[in-house]
């Protein structure tokens, strides 16, 4: 019994480190993957060193962004942050 009493606040920290950190995490990761997983042509892109491009060519594993007029760049899926869905307004509009 007394082992028990010991060990409850151990169990009781994990389940709360669960609800407030693992799991929002999972959440946002699985966001993150079906966001890049569905990038297509004509899409706005913003890379991790927060380059932005245009999607003009998307492949399994890469895509390429028209980052200027005739400058286009190739990317991996994974470094991918963003995406914005062609015909989406600015943030600051």
């Amino acid at each position: 019994m007394a082992f028990l009493v010991q060990m409850l606040p151990l169990v009781l920290i994990f389940v709360i480190f669960y609800f407030l950190l693992i799991r929002p995490q999972q959440r946002r990761m699985k966001q993150h993957q079906a966001m890049i997983g569905a990038v297509k042509k004509n899409d706005t892109a913003v890379t991790g060193g927060g380059i932005l491009g245009k999607v003009t060519r998307v492949d399994e594993n890469e895509v390429e962004l028209e980052i200027a007029p005739s400058v286009r760049v190739k990317v991996l899926k994974a470094t991918l942050s963003d995406v914005r869905p062609h015909g989406t307004k600015p943030a600051n509009d």
